[in-house]
């Protein structure tokens, strides 16, 4: 029966700190944490889980009930609200002969609307998403009952023993007890560049700071190459990573959609606050009533504050969370939903995003190019005996060597020491004795490194130095394959080692090399529509791979990427930062480049403009991944990638990507919708108002209705975060773009003006409301005709077609705007206009509503057409 348990109680067994444990001998260490090589048992690691709580950081987690809940209800727009909403209290209230809580009221009532709404689709949002979160969990390996296993992060106790490789991130704080070219960076917490190495000795001196302890590892870091083991010394909260938490977990930079409704909210505001005076001003002078002006301009304020802009913004970014969380795609970092719609180029790595990741040995053979079942013995004795983390190599080699019984001579071996594989030899050496106390150094890995640390060859069966000759030989081998497509790699041995139980990189050299080992990872079959599909909606693919670019070639034609132009990691090191901006417009495969080359790449893309993705599944990865605007990893990463992603496929399905291609266009394109809207209605809004001002000896509505049409206008655009986008607008990029919305706001918001204009023209001429007793008709007429115009914008807006006969709106928007729309006319043509102080519409005036709404709609529509054929674009 599974157990519940809280987080890091921050429990201490003792006063140690984590500088005494650097001072402590290995057996000291591990006797004080009550623990042994061998692991707790099962029992003691429950026993503790139970005393120190959950291995989890409790401060980083902002994203609880009450965090939404606050987020939701703190925002720019809702502070000015709740501001208003004091200013109301006291000038209806506090200081007024006769008690007015109406307005008061209605404002909190659209604090509390547009609160609510964020939070609730920020609550389902969040657990949708959750439950798929669960699967993502990253897993530790510990040695519990004598036993290496696998177990979640959050389960590792404090006198764990923990086994480390490459791609593993530390679970907690540990002591190494055990350590092997262990290099870990840690730069997320010391802010070191480059990876620091850790050793297993005792310390004697005490004055080093924290982060110099070079026996120590930190929770948060990660194992860049080699191997360890370690004793957790603590966890949670109690960890070094845990007490900086706060100051860890900051904000990260916005994106430029971000800072874009930044500028936009801010232009908003800055209209409210100049038009607010001019208001009261003019209204004052013109009514001689300050006061009433006073509260007349106060809802202004209210009305053009685009309370609604963090709801529909936040709703429509958790919608489109939710969408992405049904194809099983887990988003990390919501406001990457946009940036992939925004994306022009994915750059990806080729294994295992671009192929099936399933690996098979297709030819083990000699330097000639012949088959050689003593290369692939050597191979697998090589992948057997290593104790780092195991490639897809790795297991190829010893599935494949079981057709043959290799694993019959195993006993005859043991295992002396091992150089453990990292990224920038690429390569990896165990030292095997065998019974009769021979021993041998066998190394196997990427060809050019093999080369490099060989000074001999084997053909025939007999050792040659390594001449021109020679190399020849064997380059031309290994040139023919790798063009086949095969991915090659290279075996050699010596004999003649040192009689010492401990080896490092130099004992790599003098190397004999023995034969190639030739590799087949087939592509996705998904690959190649993918790749299209992309191509289709404009985002360019190019892989950026350590592969050789024989094995990238072959594969990058089967999947359609263009190959006519390839460069290698030596041909980008040589580049200028201008020669590779120019490069990387024209080139598609980016072959055998490191972990910093791909970083380079990528920002050069970044450098001309372009919005980048980057999917990549490797500890090799992991910086491509923290430089592109989006970053997307797979669940069966290791665990820095999907660390540092912003978006974890649960499946290796390539078509996934242009769902989330679209889904973010359909997420930029709703949010657009509203914030044209709201601008040009702002804007043509403060015109309408002004004239009003100007020409007419009442107010033109009452700050009661003006507060509760904008009530009702916040309830029309509910369902706008769910509205269906045309399928030409899917077609390209989405970026934002502050120009495009001003341009919008001048066109479209003297339209309204001019049929609010018209529509006082025909209450005051037609209808006849045109005395101080006829005022309240006045405020009817133009209440419905500002109510049902915004509605209708709404449609007008949306698409570029023309609306309710090309192109339908969602069932959710059409449902919350024929909503309001039915509540706003039963309002006017009723009784319940005076409860508003307002009169009851005449039918009379129902001819005169529609030619009024199909006049702006047919004036909108043919706007609309010469804004297309100017500026190419709507919304």
């Amino acid at each position: 029966m599974k157990k519940n348990y809280t987080t890091n109680k921050i429990t201490t067994r003792d006063k140690f700190k984590i500088s005494d444990y650097a001072q402590l001998d290995n057996t000291v260490i591990i006797d004080h944490f009550k623990t042994r090589t061998e692991g707790l048992t099962s029992k003691e690691a429950d026993s503790r889980l139970e005393e120190f709580g959950l291995n989890q950081i409790s401060i980083g987690f902002r994203d609880t009930v009450w965090s939404r809940l606050f987020e939701s209800i703190i925002n720019p727009f809702s502070v000015i609200l709740m501001v208003i909403a004091v200013i109301t209290f006291i000038t209806d209230v506090v200081i007024s002969a006769q008690k007015d809580y109406f307005t008061f009221i209605i404002i909190i009532l659209l604090v509390f609307v547009s609160s609510m709404i964020s939070f609730i689709q920020s609550q389902s949002s969040s657990k949708a998403v959750a439950k798929l979160t669960n699967q993502i969990k990253n897993t530790s390996h510990v040695y519990r009952d004598g036993t290496l296993i696998e177990i979640p992060q959050d389960q590792v106790v404090p006198g764990d023993i923990v086994h480390l490789g490459a791609g593993d991130m530390l679970p907690a704080d540990i002591r190494f007890i055990q350590t092997k070219d262990t290099f870990i960076a840690q730069s997320a917490l010391t802010g070191e560049s480059t990876p620091v190495e850790k050793f297993s000795h005792q310390l004697d001196d005490q004055n080093l700071s924290l982060t110099d302890l070079d026996n120590i590892g930190f929770m948060g870091s990660n194992m860049i190459s080699g191997s360890a083991r370690g004793v957790v010394i603590a966890t949670g909260d109690s960890t070094y990573f845990g007490s900086m938490a706060g100051s860890l977990t900051g904000d990260r930079a916005k994106n430029s959609f971000e800072r874009g409704v930044d500028d936009i909210s801010r232009m908003l505001i800055r209209m409210m606050i100049i038009m607010v005076p001019i208001v009261f001003v003019i209204n004052t002078l013109n009514k001689d009533d300050w006061g009433t002006s006073l509260v007349f301009a106060v809802s202004i304020a209210v009305g053009l504050t685009p309370e609604m802009l963090p709801v529909i913004t936040n709703s429509t970014l958790a919608v489109g969370a939710q969408n992405m969380a049904k194809v099983k795609v887990i988003v990390r970092n919501t406001s990457a939903i946009q940036s992939f719609g925004e994306m022009d180029v994915l750059c990806t790595d080729k294994t295992g995003t671009l192929t099936e990741d399933k690996i098979i040995v297709e030819r083990y053979m000699n330097l000639h190019g012949d088959d050689d079942k003593r290369v692939l013995r050597h191979a697998y004795l090589n992948s057997y005996f290593q104790t780092g983390m195991k490639n897809l190599i790795d297991f190829a080699v010893i599935n494949r060597a079981k057709d043959y019984k290799f694993d019959s001579i195993l006993n005859s071996y043991k295992v002396v020491d091992e150089i453990p594989f990292d990224f920038n030899r690429r390569r990896m050496s165990v030292v095997l004795e065998d019974k009769t106390g021979k021993r041998q150094l066998i190394t196997k890995g990427a060809v050019e490194e093999m080369v490099s640390i060989s000074s001999f060859v084997e053909l025939d069966g007999i050792v040659h130095p390594l001449d021109d000759e020679k190399l020849a030989i064997t380059k031309e081998t290994y040139e023919t394959y790798n063009r086949q497509g095969l991915r090659m790699i290279a075996v050699a041995q010596k004999n003649n080692i040192p009689d010492s139980n401990h080896f490092s990189i130099n004992d790599e050299s003098d190397m004999v090399l023995i034969g190639f080992m030739g590799f087949l990872d087939p592509p996705k079959k998904s690959a190649t529509p993918a790749i299209k599909v992309l191509e289709e909606h404009q985002v360019r693919t190019v892989v950026l791979t350590g592969d050789s670019e024989g094995v990238a070639i072959n594969v990058c034609k089967e999947v359609g990427i263009d190959t006519s132009i390839v460069y290698t990691g030596s041909d980008v090191e040589a580049m200028t930062d201008f020669e590779l901006a120019i490069a990387v417009e024209e080139c598609s495969l980016f072959a055998k480049l490191s972990p910093q080359q791909k970083t380079r790449v990528i920002s050069a893309f970044q450098a001309e403009g372009h919005t980048v993705g980057f999917l990549g599944d490797g500890i090799n990865d992991a910086p491509a991944l923290r430089q592109a605007d989006v970053g997307i990893s797979v669940d069966t990463a290791v665990d820095i990638a999907k660390e540092t992603a912003d978006i974890v496929l649960l499946e290796k399905d390539l078509m996934v990507l242009e769902r989330g291609v679209l889904e973010g266009r359909r997420t930029f394109g709703n949010i657009m919708k509203y914030i044209k809207m709201a601008s040009s209605g702002n804007f043509g809004n403060i015109i309408s108002i002004i004239v009003a001002s100007l020409f007419l000896p009442f107010l033109p509505m009452l700050p009661v209705q003006l507060l509760t049409q904008n009530l009702l206008n916040d309830f029309a655009q509910i369902g706008m975060p769910f509205d269906n986008i045309d399928e030409e607008y899917l077609t390209e990029p989405k970026s934002w773009d502050t120009k495009s919305v001003g341009n919008f706001m001048r066109w479209l918001g003297p339209v309204s003006s001019i049929f609010d204009i018209l529509c006082f023209l025909i209450l005051w001429f037609v209808i006849g409301a045109n005395t101080m007793d006829k005022a309240p008709l006045f405020q009817a007429g133009w209440f419905i005709f500002g109510t049902l115009s915004q509605i209708l914008i709404m449609h007008m807006i949306r698409t570029t077609k023309t609306p309710f006969i090309k192109s339908m709106s969602s069932k959710e928007l059409t449902m919350s705007t024929f909503i309001i729309a039915t509540i706003a006319i039963i309002m006017v043509f009723s009784d319940l206009a005076i409860g508003l102080d307002m009169l009851p519409l005449q039918v009379s005036f129902i001819p005169w509503l529609v030619l009024l709404l199909i006049g702006y709609m047919l004036v909108v529509q043919l706007i609309k057409k010469f804004y297309l054929k100017r500026y190419k674009e709507w919304i």
